[in-house]
């Protein structure tokens, strides 16, 4: 067994470094201490209100503010609530043990479990520690003797003859449990922290808590998945077991890798120094070259002013030539004396020109240097994204098919070639805003080649981009990609196996999520009837949750062979006309070539359907025949998306039909949304259709948490 002295860093709070008091238990499976707890959510509104700055509470743990922590926030603090003195405003705090942003909801504080069990290590812990420390009896008058028992029930410790005063035999308070002298009191039984009265009785397996039937029934592990706590508590305690076994198994090839793991240590010291003197070479060089230029520069333009010093220094003393020399006019007007006019015309032509000059003055050089203006602008940007960029180091790219918006946003990435991957990745997103100059880029890192963000906001448009890092090499930033969030929260359903569900034409599968109708023997019996003008009826499938108000958008895939389809939304109090309605679009009166009138048919059935839908099928998306749709039938038939997603807003009456790849909307119409409103499908010879799966974390990163 491993030693209690073995473990004390296992039993240190993260925040403080000292042993656990009363530690809690965060939704990432980090322990902190309750006191801690507070004091981590005042730091950090105190260090929000100053600007971030770490240095605004020195007697508070050192915490790390994420530009994702400091927008959300913002948001709680523009909601005008005071602070409490006692009870910390915010619920969102980075875990001192991860530094990821966790978010205690509506309850906060009071909505985290307290862990027992850690509790009850520490305490075992100190007693081992100060063994010759003994705990002395609450109620024996001074001085007080050394208590022999503590009473889990009265939660006080007690010496013999203390113990008999409210423990008398034959009474209620002589079968209370008590134990050898503890300080370490906790209740026998635990309760839900979100419903007070109420015991925890079940784990969900998708939270990894304890709940209780109320949760289940009502709360917030309605759709989850939950077993009774004697079975987790059996199939933990043997998975913990199995993991120890395990651990002490491994305990040479622990050894090795702390071996191994050393010389890592001095390797990528020395890569480190090599990496430095490479970097500075290649700053060097380029001081080099930039020295270079400048000296080239500077040379031109020194070369370039002397030249022209001397051009206007020589016209300068031209100029005064024709000042001192005052015998050229004496000498014009004797020339002006000859009779001669050849002999004139050749003389008065050398005169011209001198007296020409005058006329048109102009410099011999300019002054101005414009053309040795030196252009840095590129030069500048290359340098501020100057990298370590290696040729060997391939550009990812971000795969659209594989992402998904949902309920929170998978992003994969993968990289062309298959040599020299990259050991992690950066991954970067902002929001798009047209209207913003500045872009300000999200940053988070990861180790594998996908990442699930949970912090974007509905109905909008987000750019990715990512690049790969190996030691100090990194690639180039990859092409951005646009993606947009659904327009409401998701909304998770099953198909429900209960309410109007023909198990005869119907299949559904074991999780409840696909549903298939088969073109069998009982369809070919309806549609024998077809030659004496009856109707083969659709199958109706509804979900099982109901929407009473807000916002909801949900998805789900059709297969591309499905026939015949309808889907969209039902009120409550016309869910039984719609498993009793006797007729159907699907007539031989349909016929092109029947005599009747098919727009007047159209118009009839869709005000007897008792909800909102729209028909599918053949690999099309059929807009009904509404006064605003378009005449011509041809342009109200479109491809059917590989992603069919519906948006109902009950506050404004309204539901909208989606691609839900691209997050368009396809026709959207009013609905009476006075009732509980259902999710529904109907469906006619082979159909089949898949509820979309919530984007959840893997079981990898799971444990990586833990």
């Amino acid at each position: 067994k491993v030693a209690i002295k073995g473990i004390e860093r296992e039993l240190i709070c993260p925040a403080c470094k000292e042993l656990f008091t009363h530690p809690l238990i965060l939704p990432c499976q980090h322990n902190v201490c309750h006191k801690c707890v507070k004091d981590i959510l005042f730091a950090f509104e105190d260090s929000f209100a100053d600007g971030g700055s770490e240095s605004s509470n020195q007697s508070s743990p050192r915490i790390r503010i994420s530009a994702s922590s400091m927008d959300r926030i913002d948001r709680i603090n523009r909601s005008g609530i005071k602070r409490n003195s006692l009870t910390p405003r915010s619920t969102l705090f980075p875990c001192p043990g991860c530094q990821r942003d966790i978010d205690l909801g509506e309850r906060g504080i009071n909505g985290l479990f307290r862990n027992f069990t850690l509790e009850t290590i520490v305490e075992r812990y100190r007693q081992a520690a100060r063994a010759a420390i003994a705990i002395m009896c609450d109620f024996c008058k001074p001085p007080p003797q050394e208590s022999t028992k503590s009473c889990m029930d009265c939660s006080a410790s007690y010496c013999n003859e203390c113990f008999k005063i409210p423990h008398p035999w034959g009474t209620v308070k002589a079968q209370h449990e008590y134990v050898g002298p503890t300080t370490n009191f906790r209740p026998k039984i635990l309760m839900c922290p979100e419903h007070e009265i109420e015991r925890v009785n079940m784990y969900c397996e998708i939270c990894r808590r304890p709940v209780c039937h109320l949760c289940k029934v009502g709360g917030g592990h309605a759709n989850h998945r939950v077993t009774t706590m004697s079975t987790a508590y059996k199939t933990l305690k043997e998975k913990l077991s199995k993991d120890i076994e395990y651990l002490i198994s491994k305990e040479s090839q622990v050894k090795a890798h702390i071996t191994q793991l050393d010389l890592l240590l001095k390797e990528t010291e020395c890569n480190s120094e090599r990496a430095k003197q490479e970097a500075s070479q290649s700053f060097e060089k380029l001081y080099h070259v930039l020295e270079e230029k400048k000296s080239a520069a500077l040379r031109a333009i020194e070369s370039s002013k002397n030249i022209r010093l001397e051009k206007l220094q020589t016209q300068v003393e031209e100029y005064q030539g024709l000042l001192e020399n005052n015998g050229l006019v004496g000498y014009a007007q004797e020339v002006l004396k000859e009779t001669d006019p050849s002999c004139f015309v050749q003389t008065a032509k050398q005169l011209h020109k001198a007296t020409e000059s005058l006329k048109s003055f102009r410099p011999a050089a300019e002054t101005t240097f414009e053309d040795f203006v030196v252009d840095t602008a590129k030069q500048e940007d290359i340098l501020t994204d100057l990298s370590f960029h290696s040729n060997g180091l391939e550009i990812p790219e971000i795969n659209e098919e594989q992402s998904r918006m949902y309920n929170k946003a998978l992003i994969s990435w993968e990289r062309p070639g298959k040599t020299d991957s990259a050991d992690t990745y950066i991954l970067e997103y902002h929001k798009v805003n047209r209207e913003e100059e500045s872009v300000t880029w999200q940053t988070t890192e990861v180790c594998g080649k996908s990442k699930i963000l949970s912090d974007l906001d509905d109905d909008s448009s987000y750019a990715f981009r990512v690049r790969g890092y190996k030691g100090s090499i990194c690639s180039p930033w990859s092409r951005e990609v646009i993606m947009r969030t659904p327009p409401a929260p998701v909304f998770s359903f099953l198909f429900d196996d209960k309410c109007g569900y023909n198990n005869e034409h119907l299949q559904l599968n074991a999780r409840r999520t696909s549903v298939e109708s088969r073109a069998g023997f009982p369809l070919l019996l309806g549609s024998e009837r077809l030659q004496v003008g009856c109707y083969t009826t659709l199958d109706y499938i509804i979900g099982d949750t109901g929407i009473a108000k807000g916002k909801h958008f949900w998805a789900f895939h059709v297969e591309p062979y499905s026939y015949l389809m309808k889907v969209g939304v039902v009120p409550s109090n016309k869910i039984q006309k719609l498993f009793h309605n006797t007729h159907d679009v699907t007539s031989p009166r349909y016929g092109q070539n029947s005599g009747h009138d098919s727009g007047s048919e159209d118009a009839f059935f869709d005000s007897s359907q008792p909800g909102t839908l729209v028909t599918l099928g053949m690999k099309k998306f059929f807009i009904p025949a509404t006064p605003a749709a378009p005449k011509d039938p041809a342009s109200r038939i479109l491809p059917l998306p590989a992603c069919l997603g519906i948006c109902l807003d009950c506050d404004r009456g309204r539901v909208g039909f989606y691609d839900a790849g691209r997050m368009k909307c396809l026709y959207e119409c009013e609905v009476d949304c006075s009732g509980i409103m259902y999710p529904a499908f109907a469906l006619m010879g082979g159909a089949a259709v898949h509820l979309e799966e919530a984007v959840r974390a893997k079981y990898r990163e799971y444990h990586d948490d833990i």
